[in-house]
């Protein structure tokens, strides 16, 4: 038997063509089946669901488990990002806690730079010395400029901020922040420092994901650092006060940018990521913000099609004595819908080359695609 021609597909096993419905019964089914190769997913969303109508300049709204964009206004827009850039900096000192490079009990030195900065601060003073988990609390919790220059100086190749930004801006490039661009560690306003909205989300969905550990302090409503200053405690992310499942992650405003939040609101096993920028006051901001979360949770629903490893198809293995190769899915396979979706969800197997032995067990060899209906 000769192998197949570049760019195959194979139907899934069993064929999924189903009702939304009848998911369940083939949940069922796949789970009784086993583990043996990785495919890659990939999710598009085409048809007629509404976007998001925003009052924004850009707007993205992600779904977390999927990673399905299911609205989006000038996404990849290059923006000032005011405060909301601190993102990369906490997410270059959560990496070098992981790398132990150091530990969160550890002191920094305030340096005259540092105490310099206004607008929002920790009030930090020149020669204060402060634990590296006090300052990533005062970044997120007070959005304190002082406390993003104090950990970027001590993370800088030569020891400044500039340093540090020229980090930041390779860093992203590297976990995929094409349209970003830093000039200093806590979004004060330059005309070269800007990020998208699509960036911003992506890496808050890599802040979720990969420093889980400390996403905790997204959360935290109130932290006093100076008793001088007892007002200068509260969380400046509004959405944490409307008790709907918000835990993060960033607002931002400064005249250029105008207002926006970085959010992110779970409910069960369902999370939604959204960023929505340029708007005209802390006011819209909030209820944008509302709006949007109310708009994924009421109109999309949800179905986990396959579970980390099932069995998805069986196709053939050349050079092998075994004839058939069963592939699966490395991960759970949840996708959001339109509430008012008519049709079936329907996925295939798509593999772009014949399968020679020898192969490795988790060999990523294919693709699985989805199509959702409207």
């Amino acid at each position: 038997m000769a192998p197949p021609e570049p760019n195959y597909a194979f139907q899934l096993h069993p064929a999924l063509s189903l009702s939304l419905k009848e998911i369940g019964r083939l949940k069922l089914i796949m789970r009784l089946l086993c583990l043996s190769m990785s495919v890659a997913l990939v999710l598009s969303m085409t048809g007629a669901v509404l976007a998001f109508q925003t009052s924004g300049r850009s707007l993205v709204v992600i779904d977390y488990a999927s990673g399905l964009t299911l609205s989006e206004k000038n996404a990849d827009q290059p923006l000032p990002p005011a405060s909301m850039s601190k993102l990369m900096t906490l997410n270059m000192a959560f990496e070098a806690l992981q790398e132990g490079r150091f530990q969160l009990q550890d002191r920094l030195s305030v340096s005259k730079h540092a105490a310099s900065y206004r607008g929002s601060t920790m009030f930090l003073k020149e020669g204060e010395r402060v634990s590296v988990e006090d300052l990533i609390r005062g970044v997120i919790v007070l959005s304190g400029n002082d406390a993003s220059v104090v950990l970027a100086e001590a993370l800088s190749p030569d020891g400044t901020e500039a340093g540090f930004a020229q980090l930041m801006t390779r860093r992203g490039r590297e976990i995929g922040l094409t349209n970003s661009f830093f000039v200093n560690s806590s979004g004060w306003p330059h005309p070269d420092h800007v990020m998208s909205v699509r960036d911003l989300a992506s890496l808050a969905v890599h802040l979720i994901r990969e420093h889980h550990q400390y996403y905790h302090y997204f959360a935290e409503e109130e932290f006093l650092h100076d008793a001088r200053a007892p007002d200068n405690r509260f969380n400046r992310n509004p959405l944490l006060k409307l008790d709907f499942g918000a835990d993060g992650l960033k607002t931002g405003y400064t005249e250029a940018a105008g207002y926006g939040v970085v959010g992110s609101v779970a409910r069960g096993d369902r999370r939604v990521v959204f960023v929505v920028t340029g708007l005209d006051s802390a006011r819209t901001r909030t209820s944008e913000a509302e709006r949007i979360v109310n708009w994924y949770f009421f109109q999309f629903l949800e179905e986990k099609l396959f579970e980390a490893g099932d069995v998805i198809a069986d196709i053939p293995l050349w050079r092998s004595r075994q004839r058939k190769l069963p592939v699966t899915v490395a991960d759970d396979i949840n996708v959001p819908y339109p509430a008012t979706a008519n049709g079936s969800i329907e996925a295939r197997a798509v593999f772009t080359g014949y399968v020679e032995a020898p192969v490795e067990r988790n060999q990523v060899i294919g693709e699985l695609e989805v199509d959702i209906p409207d």
